[in-house]
């Protein structure tokens, strides 16, 4: 079993029902062990968004990255998604983070995720359910990335 930390986002519709929906269907393909609080943000780069919610958790999951991807897209799909333009307005995002200490690179799949030490959006509730995660690229913590950002953007 791994622990997987993932980020989940919606901008359209009802926001929260789509994340909640999103984080049982998760639930089928491990156990959560952690749901972060909503934290509603600004979009970035999303244009014609509204505003976001956004929440992490983390899956201990029996699954390897790609099948858990692939899990990821069908609970994307089910929830609304439809992929249009890069960074539109979506009914539900998830992406996968961290995957235990794994450093993946290939055409489908990039872990830990690219960008996720340059988002508040994930950042901020990443931090509530797991400060002490380590990105292994970056050799920090969560907390420490998060305190990095708040201060360098300052």
């Amino acid at each position: 079993m791994a622990r997987a930390l993932l980020g989940l986002g919606s901008n359209l519709g009802n926001r929260a029902e789509r994340i909640f929906d999103a984080v049982r269907a998760l639930a089928r393909h491990g156990t959560v062990l952690a749901r972060s609080p909503l934290i509603e943000t600004d979009p970035v780069d999303c244009p014609g968004g509204g505003p976001f919610l956004n929440a992490c958790v983390c899956l201990e999951t029996p699954l390897e990255p790609q099948r858990l991807l692939t899990a990821i897209s069908a609970i994307e799909n089910a929830g609304g998604r439809r992929r249009s333009i890069p960074n539109a307005p979506r009914t539900l995002d998830i992406d996968l983070l961290l995957f235990g200490d794994l450093e993946i690179h290939d055409q489908t799949l990039t872990i830990p995720h690219p960008r996720m030490h340059e988002r508040r959006f994930v950042l901020d509730p990443l931090v509530c359910i797991a400060p002490n995660a380590f990105h292994p690229v970056l050799q920090s913590t969560v907390g420490e990335l998060r305190h990095k950002l708040i201060f360098d953007s300052a």
